[in-house]
């Protein structure tokens, strides 16, 4: 009887653990692949901590997708001033970004500069935008836990146009493949982490209503509420064209 109790153990282990373990490119398409909306426009709250002080700000965001892969985002602030950043989000090359000062002048975000922080935040320009799946590199790194989740981590390297980042570490939560932390390096210097919270699910699409960036050293961070969310709004594309911003 013991052959075939050796049997039914091999049987066990060998049905009970996976073959072929998930590549980071393979993890990635599974984040790719999770409903997405249309539109959003959402009513958001950012609150900044730098030195034992919060200042906070208040803005409309709007963003759309088009057939052709490009996004296009729209973020207009209400409080305390006036300044709008309006994104057009291209594949394989940098993105166009343009700021409307509470002057009323419009500059050009040069891509020399998407490592400049937005509006005093802890967010750079380069973070306000999407980001394509082939723009990047991957490599599956470990199974990991990240903000009370199973995860998997996996790197990713930008493989065309300005890098700010020499790399980012992402960790996608293994029940829906959500990316629930993203850390961000410098050089070979962690640099700051991003954290996706209150996590729900508004129209079939999985949405973080609390979202921080911390600086690595904990000395301050950025932190977004969604305070109103829409999805799916008809939008115009007007509303994207760089002469809105007047």
């Amino acid at each position: 009887m013991k052959p075939r109790f050796l049997l039914a153990i091999l049987f066990v282990l060998l049905f009970s653990t996976p073959l072929f373990a998930l590549t980071g490119r393979e993890i990635m398409e599974k984040n790719d692949a999770l409903p997405e909306a249309k539109t959003t426009v959402s009513d958001v709250l950012m609150q900044i901590h730098k030195g034992g002080r919060i200042i906070e700000k208040q803005f409309e965001s709007q963003s759309k997708k088009s057939q052709d892969g490009e996004d296009k985002l729209l973020v207009s602030f209400t409080q305390p001033t006036q300044i709008k950043l309006l994104t057009h989000a291209h594949k394989g090359s940098d993105d166009d970004q343009w700021l409307r000062l509470s002057s009323g002048k419009i500059k050009r975000i040069a891509a020399s500069d998407k490592g400049q922080p937005f509006v005093n935040s802890h967010l750079y320009y380069e973070d306000i935008g999407s980001r394509d799946i082939d723009d990047y590199a991957y490599k599956f790194l470990e199974d990991t836990k990240a903000v009370g989740f199973d995860c998997y981590a996996v790197e990713a390297v930008k493989k065309t146009g300005e890098k700010v980042y020499s790399k980012l570490i992402l960790y996608v939560r293994k029940s829906d493949h959500f990316i629930v932390r993203i850390d961000f390096y410098e050089g070979n210097e962690f640099h700051k982490y991003l954290e996706n919270h209150d996590i729900r699910t508004v129209d079939g699409i999985l949405t973080s209503f609390v979202t921080s960036m911390t600086l690595a050293d904990e000395k301050g961070y950025t932190e977004l509420k969604i305070l109103k969310l829409e999805y799916n709004k008809s939008l115009k594309d007007s509303t994207f064209n760089k002469e809105a911003l007047r």
